[in-house]
């Protein structure tokens, strides 16, 4: 596997000391930063050849570690370890604000694809361009008790697992065991999910990560409270707002835990948005197919 990624540095937010790798340099001739943003249960690794691409066509690109991963820690024991969907995009707001990143490209899947979603409706003059693997991925907690098909209810059962305290103490236990399993029923034909699974396990590690995560499954379908301070954010969410920015939506068609129908609504993309399909590829697109993840954020305006 190639490591891209040059540097790892650390930023302070109001909540979290967020640790990020970056490749590239930041020069006028780079256009905005690209952020890549990995989701559950990954990290920055997922991003190693896609950083790689990026960088050889002279893009800045940074990678941070989402609340609960890696060495991204709480600054504070009082800190809610809260997982909602406000939490993580509010995050990507103070960390392009820490640095001093004015716009920005993001891109992620999974979690990270969330929080760019969130960026880019609420914060629209600050996001250029997005990429979302499996397409508009902000949660409809109003509604998340509505049942779905059997098909797809049972591609959701680590979810309903963690909703009990057996299912924590299965993740707390069993983290490693847990999370590489979720890996290959994801990308069921990805041969390399186990060998690259080894490489971002230790993230797993983090002081924060069952309570982070155990919060987040358990808010999306209301069954828990968030974070009171990001309660007006939620408030916005729950309208489901449209995206108006340049968009690109990768569908990937071999996806164990999203079906390809689920990922292919564009109603709320009001702005220009592409879809494209990627035979052959599971739930951890920039991994399996770095090079076209790679050509979709390049596809979008770079200033």
């Amino acid at each position: 596997m190639s490591v891209s990624f040059s540097t790892r540095n650390r930023v302070t937010t109001p909540d979290l000391d967020i640790a990020y790798e970056q490749a590239g340099e930041r020069t006028p001739e780079a256009g905005v930063p690209v952020i890549l943003l990995h989701g559950f249960p990954y990290d920055v690794r997922a991003f190693d050849e896609v950083a790689a691409r990026l960088a050889a066509r002279g893009r800045f690109v940074l990678a941070p570690y989402l609340r609960g991963f890696g060495p991204t820690v709480f600054r504070r024991a009082e800190t809610m370890r809260s997982g909602q969907q406000a939490a993580i995009g509010q995050d990507l707001l103070d960390f392009m604000d820490a640095l001093e990143i004015e716009r920005a490209v993001v891109a992620g899947y999974d979690w990270g694809g969330r929080a760019a979603c969130v960026a880019a409706a609420a914060w629209p003059e600050r996001i250029q361009g997005l990429v979302t693997a499996g397409g508009y991925a902000i949660q409809d907690i109003a509604h998340a008790m509505e049942p779905a098909a059997p098909e797809s209810e049972h591609n959701f059962w680590y979810q309903y697992y963690f909703h009990s305290e057996r299912g924590r103490r299965g993740l707390e236990q069993n983290r490693e065991e847990l999370c590489g399993l979720l890996w290959r029923l994801w990308s069921p034909t990805w041969p390399e999910a186990g060998k690259a699974f080894a490489a971002s396990a230790a993230s797993l590690h983090n002081p924060d990560f069952v309570d982070v995560a155990i919060h987040s499954y358990r808010h999306r379908y209301g069954l828990v409270a968030g974070d009171p301070r990001h309660q007006p954010l939620e408030d916005l969410l729950a309208d489901r707002p449209p995206i108006t920015i340049p968009s690109v939506v990768l569908v990937s068609e071999d996806n164990g835990v999203i079906p390809p129908a689920a990922q292919r609504g564009t109603e709320r993309f009001t702005g220009p948005c592409e879809v494209r399909a990627l035979p052959g590829v599971g739930h951890n697109v920039p991994q399996e197919a770095p090079g076209a993840f790679a050509e979709a954020v390049l596809s979008l305006p770079p200033r």
